[in-house]
Order: C-alpha cells, then structure tokens, then sequence
C-alpha cells in the first residue's frame, strides 16, 4: 500500500481533505457522475461528444527521423477506442533542434504523410468502436524544448540554478525564425487532418520559459509585451498560414513554482534559495514564488483569446525541477525527492487554480489537471469540477497509460476499477528520464499494468541504469 493514498472510499477522502482544510469536490453519484462526463460541449467549431480529454503524453518511442514509431502507433490505437472525445496528441518538434530527446516526434515535411496515417487510423478507429468520429476532437502539441532540448540546451536566458554547462541562449533572430518554422508545423499539421494545433506553453520548455523571461535584453524579454511577443507573432502567423478552420489551443502553465533538490537528510524535496522578488517563471507570486499569483496570467490569457485561442488546457509546475507541482505522486522516480507535501496538497492546488481561470473566462473551455493522484476517485472528482462550472473537460494524462479504457469505463458504470487505475509510482517518469538505450532513449510506458511490452522495457533500463551507476 502506499504511503499517502489508503483511502477505502469516497467517504474517506473527503474526511481526510476536510481535515487538511483542502477543497477536493467530489460526487458520490455514479448517475450524475455518469451524466456530467457524457455530456456534449462546443468547442469552437466542433460539438465534442464528452467531457473527458486525454492528455498529450509523450512516449519517446518515435523514429530517429521524427516519425510515430511502432509504440506511438499502438498508443493512440488504444486511446481511439477509450471512449474520450479529446484526444491531444503528444509534444511534436516543429525543429529538429528542439527535440527533447531523439525519439520525440518532429513533424516535417518528409514525415507528414506518417502523422496523417496515424490520424486516419485513431479516427477510423473511433468510429467502428463508437459509430461515429465526428463529435472527436483531436489537437496536436507543437514545441520546441528549450532549456531542455537534446543535444544541447537551448535557452531563453540564464537561470542559474537550472543552467547545465552545454547551453546555448537564443537570439532574437532565432526566434524570428523558429515563428515561421511553427506556422509552417501547423500548416503541415492542418494537411494531415488535425482539426487543432496547440502552442505549448509549460514544463519549462521554450514557450514557457520565454514568457518568464523578465531578464532577458531585446525584444522578447523585460517588459510583459516583450515576453508575450514569441507566443503573439506565432498564433497570428498561424492563423494567417493556416486559416481560420484550424483550431487553436494553448496547454498553459499557469504557475511554474521554484526549484527544488534533494534533502540528503531526509530525502525529501526543498525548495532551492532563489533571489527575491524572484525574477522567473510565471504565475508566481514575487515575494512567495511558491505560491501563485495569477494576474499576469489572466492578462496572458485574455490575449490569447484575442489571438484566436479557443481552447485552454491549464498546467501548472516544471517537472525537471519541482515534480510534485505539476503530477501529485506518492513514489519518486528513481533519483528523485520525495515528495515535500502531502500529495492531495498538489491535486488541491491544481483544482483551485483551474477552477479561478475558468471562472475568470467562463466563454473559453478548459481542461483541468492534477487527478491521477486520486486514482478510482478522480472521475467523482471531475464530475463535481465540472458541475461545479470549475472546469469543462476531465483532463487524464499518466492514468491513460495503465488504463486507456478509463473513459469507457466510467461512462458505461459512473466508476472505475480500482484494479487497474494509476498508483502515480512514476515508472513512467523514470523511463523517459533514461537515455541509456542504444537509440539514445528508453521508450515509456506503463510497467505495472502494461507489463507484457513495458516490463522488458523496464527490466532493461534498470539495467542500463545499474551499470551506469557502478561505472561512476
């Protein structure tokens, strides 16, 4: 049993989140909650059939060349039939450089003809399975990683407590120029039939960190106009290119939080010391940047809609350095800190500020994040956000993987297996983190209860990991 989640049912849950004081709406309902998750919304142009989103979750398991490998196909065979109605394809480089690892998706124009089949199949796939694909929406992520790009870190500016050695800062003409290769991403993206794109704007990736980038000199730094201006020239560019059918999407972090390291005491997180007022990230408060402040948010996304953005899927933390903000867990990956709060904390906290959002741009539908921690739970969860107008879609990423028909489940029943829901032990993290594999890196999964392809997998990370360790 885990160390955090014991709870035995709904009942207590709730008891546990009222003594901590936190607010985790749940319905205890299955009709409703049934209800509420079938229920159809309009999403700009597209009427989508129901309320549950499954997060872009890569899987570094594509070609070198950037094409959807095997696993990547497999994947998104299996979301087709899970019964959700917003698939959001996973973080795809609109530049080779921009990669995250050697395996991540790059769409070009060599390729594109790969990512339409895949699309082609997801949607045939969904309409033998349920009659019909036209009521399923389907986004795909455009990135590029930044701070976090493979070989080299690409950077919008010095961070020192994040900065590695091997690193590069981005000029502006760079920027001018990775504008156009994005328009060009989503034209490519429009001809395969993709019926929206997403500007990824989180995880500490180029977008994001841009929009933090109040010391960086020029044009794209300093000034909130200057640090919006990357995230502004690319959707007009776009929507220019690709015209107005395409829609627009933005996954957004809405507050990043600081840097955190391991305590050798007690092995648990701590925050780094960091300059105050701190100088960085978004939606952080100055004077207490682990705490949210989400003004500049809230004018960010007003100008989003200006742009044209239709669609808002909020995110909060970076996992490369404050994990347990962004994805709530009870086990660290293997390397990392344990948790330095209790995880219904995080899951609290992801509620609370999707819920001030979308409550802020009621018009603009949102997807909500944060559940996995709350395992069978967490569909009783986003049935009461929903109802409550706190959110409009479920968004589901890690639990997807262990059970990609998660959607179908609860649809059909109001609930859930508790057999076959995520435990968040982060084997998952702990194979996209490993690149000792021969094409540079391990493809991700879920071993637990994938384990037919995903244990071997492991198996052999672990040891690839071992024997790195013992050479050190």
């Amino acid at each position: 049993m885990s160390a955090y989640f014991h709870y035995r049912s709904l009942e207590e849950l709730q008891s546990d989140a009222a003594q901590r004081g936190l607010r985790i709406p749940l319905e205890s309902d299955r009709a409703k909650v049934q209800a509420t998750l079938s229920s159809p919304v309009q999403v700009g142009g597209v009427r989508v059939g129901n309320r549950l989103a499954i997060h872009p979750m890569e899987g570094c398991d594509g070609e070198l060349g950037g094409s959807p490998g095997e696993l990547t196909k497999r994947r998104y065979r299996r979301f087709a039939t899970s019964g959700a109605k917003l698939i959001w394809f996973e973080a795809t480089a609109v530049v080779e450089e921009g990669r995250a690892n050697p395996r991540q998706l790059w769409l070009h124009d060599a390729n594109e003809r790969d990512f339409a089949k895949m699309l082609e199949t997801t949607r045939r796939l969904h309409r033998e399975t349920f009659g019909n694909a036209d009521d399923l929406l389907d986004v795909l992520q455009l990135t590029h990683s930044g701070r976090y790009s493979y070989p080299q870190s690409l950077v919008a500016y010095s961070n020192p407590p994040i900065d590695k050695p091997n690193m590069r800062v981005l000029a502006d003409d760079y920027l001018e120029r990775l504008e156009d290769a994005y328009a060009a991403a989503a034209v490519r993206a429009r001809r395969c039939g993709f019926r929206g794109i997403d500007l990824k704007i989180t995880h500490g990736y180029l977008g994001n960190e841009l929009l933090g980038a109040r010391t960086r000199p020029g044009k794209y730094g300093g000034t909130f106009e200057n640090r919006t201006r990357f995230a502004r020239n690319i959707l007009g560019k776009i929507r220019a290119a690709a015209g107005k059918d395409l829609m627009l999407a933005v996954r957004l972090a809405a507050h990043d939080g600081i840097p955190y390291k391991i305590d050798p005491q007690t092995k648990r997180g701590v925050p780094v010391k960091v300059d105050i007022p701190y100088p960085h990230g978004v939606g952080n408060s100055p004077q207490s940047p682990e705490e949210a402040d989400l003004t500049e948010t809230k004018a960010f996304i007003k100008l989003l809609r200006e742009c044209g953005v239709e669609l808002l899927n909020v995110s909060l933390g970076v996992p490369y350095y404050n994990p347990h903000v962004g994805r709530p867990f009870d086990k660290p990956d293997d390397g990392n800190y344990e948790t330095p709060e209790h995880p219904m904390i995080g899951v609290a906290r992801h509620f609370r500020i999707a819920a001030e959002l979308q409550h802020a741009f009621p018009e603009l539908p949102m997807i909500g994040s944060g559940y996995s921690w709350l395992q069978k739970y967490l569909v009783n969860a986003g049935a009461a956000n929903i109802a409550a107008g706190d959110t409009t879609f479920l968004g589901y990423g890690r639990a997807a993987l262990p059970y990609p028909d998660l959607a179908r489940d609860v649809l059909d029943r109001g609930e859930l297996d508790e057999r076959r829901v995520c435990k968040t032990l982060t084997f998952c993290t702990f194979l996209m983190r490993n690149r000792k594999h021969p094409l540079g890196q391990f493809p991700t999964g879920c071993p637990p209860f994938d384990k037919e392809v995903y244990g071997p997998i492991m198996r052999d990370a672990k040891h690839a990991a071992q024997l790195t360790s013992s050479k050190a």
